[in-house]
């Protein structure tokens, strides 16, 4: 994932969850919100709950692996994914498939605005 694509500020995290427009299953909440630039931006955030420092950028790059996969970075929104512990309990493919399908369902509800 680019740098460009990244959240990285505390404040713009805040400023995204404040909003309030949420999609969660077992693996993931995700936190969504337009922006008013012409690209995707993606925050992702672990707990050290989930596990010590090693698993956790494990777990980030894994996620980073799936949304280059099925991410259209062209569209103008910003997400933050937490991890939840039901990442952990889950194959790869598990987790792609949660991640894709809670994405899909994300990109209708925009469409349909």
């Amino acid at each position: 994932m680019k740098r460009i694509n990244r959240i990285r500020k505390n404040l713009e995290f805040k400023q995204i969850i404040s909003k309030h427009k949420v999609i969660k299953n077992n693996e993931y909440v995700i936190y969504y919100d337009k922006n008013n630039l012409d690209h995707t931006r993606i925050g992702i955030s672990v707990s050290s709950k989930i596990g010590n420092a090693v698993i956790r950028n494990r777990i980030k790059r894994q996620i980073k692996s799936i949304l280059n996969e099925i991410i259209n970075f062209k569209k103008n929104i910003d997400l933050i994914i937490i991890v939840r512990d039901g990442f952990k309990k889950n194959s790869y493919k598990q987790n792609y498939d949660s991640l894709k399908k809670l994405l899909g369902n994300n990109n209708e509800k925009e469409n349909n605005k």
